[in-house]
């Protein structure tokens, strides 16, 4: 059961969820910047126990009608062309269906089951052959670099390339086509732009940069570029975050291109399915965990809840805060003035106690927060 204030999905946690939490993703919050498919990655998600914070980083907006994809088309069509990349099904199916508007499918399809087809991925195969075509060659990773390499293998000196384009333009591998001799015709679909209502990608720009979700997952390249233009001025603190302590999870090698480039340590799926990449962040995020044995007591941390003898504990911000501190330097007493400085701003050392109250509250395990007189708190460990 979810809600979607503010662009949460909050989880009300299941029985199942919470029977085995070291190997599911209860007490994690993730970042979804997802448009298309966001729903379907988002109950993925959920359904191995985490929150998940929905903030569309851009959407994808049809050009059926565009100029530029009718002239692309006329441009196929007149001038047929040798070797056809298609990158996605869904840019394959709506290029077809423009054609179909304008009386040119047959003609369109005639000229396609000439050439030879490249279908990036399986997706794009699948909507390739649902169309009637046969796909020659698809790359075993996925990746445009592969792509690139097979062409220039088979030899394209002189040959015409129409490249379905993914959303916007990808001048590098245009480029590289036509150094190899190729003359490239791009052939845009569909094109991004920015989410209608921009509040929710804001907000996961202020909980990346306070930490306060555990991974940010990426299913197109655009996005990337997308959430960095929104964070502005906050773009390095996001790219620190992600460097660091949030997780970066992408769809698959194309995705992870751009924040590789900004030197971002990437998490991805051999294929590139929305099932394999919760399977991959389920893999990820646990490892990551700080375990500590305190007073007796099995303790896991985990973003917003920790794992006390096998039973998952929900947290508050405060006092989840505090008790991070404290497990970065287990067995050192940490003074109130020191714990402030891990709290929000404007708090003041009573809203230290309240929040240590509220820790000891939530863990229900005694002994585990202990109190050195005079001095502060520390975990017994």
């Amino acid at each position: 059961m979810t809600d979607r204030t503010g662009g949460t999905r909050r989880t009300v946690i299941t029985a199942a969820a919470l029977a085995e939490p070291a190997a599911s993703l209860s007490g994690y919050t993730i970042g979804v910047t997802a448009d298309r498919r966001r729903d379907e990655l988002a109950t993925l998600l959920e359904g191995r126990g985490a929150r998940v914070v929905l903030a569309p980083a851009l959407r994808i907006v049809p050009i059926a009608d565009d100029a530029e994809l009718r002239a692309a088309t006329r441009a196929c069509l007149d001038n047929p062309p040798d070797i056809v990349l298609v990158n996605t099904g869904i840019g394959m199916r709506g290029w077809l269906e423009a054609a179909e508007g304008w009386g040119l499918a047959e003609p369109l399809r005639g000229v396609l089951s000439h050439a030879y087809l490249v279908a990036r991925g399986p997706k794009a195969r699948a909507a390739v052959r649902s169309a009637g075509l046969h796909d020659q060659w698809s790359p075993e990773g996925e990746s445009y670099d592969e792509v690139i390499d097979h062409l220039r293998a088979r030899g394209i000196a002189g040959l015409t390339v129409a490249m379905q384009l993914h959303g916007e333009s990808q001048p590098e591998y245009t480029e590289a086509l036509e150094q190899a001799g190729a003359r490239v015709v791009e052939v845009p679909v569909y094109r991004w732009a920015a989410p209608t209502d921009p509040a929710p990608l804001h907000r996961l720009v202020d909980l990346i940069t306070a930490r306060l979700v555990d991974a940010v997952t990426f299913t197109a390249a655009p996005a990337v570029q997308a959430l960095l233009r929104a964070a502005g001025p906050s773009s390095e603190a996001v790219l620190d975050a992600l460097r660091g302590d949030v997780l970066a999870a992408c769809v698959g090698p194309v995705t992870a291109a751009p924040l590789r480039r900004h030197n971002v340590p990437v998490v991805a799926p051999a294929r590139a399915r929305l099932s394999a990449l919760v399977r991959t962040i389920v893999d990820e995020l646990p490892q990551r965990a700080v375990s500590l044995e305190v007073a007796g007591h099995s303790l896991t941390l985990r973003g917003h809840a920790a794992i006390v003898d096998g039973e998952l504990r929900p947290l508050a911000p405060a006092p989840m805060a505090v008790l991070r501190a404290l497990a970065a330097v287990p067995g050192r007493v940490l003074s109130r003035a020191a714990l402030l400085h891990a709290l929000p701003r404007g708090a003041d050392e009573h809203a230290v106690e309240m929040a240590v109250a509220r820790l000891r509250a939530g863990l229900s395990a005694p002994g585990v927060i202990q109190t050195v007189v005079k001095r502060g708190y520390r975990l017994p460990v």
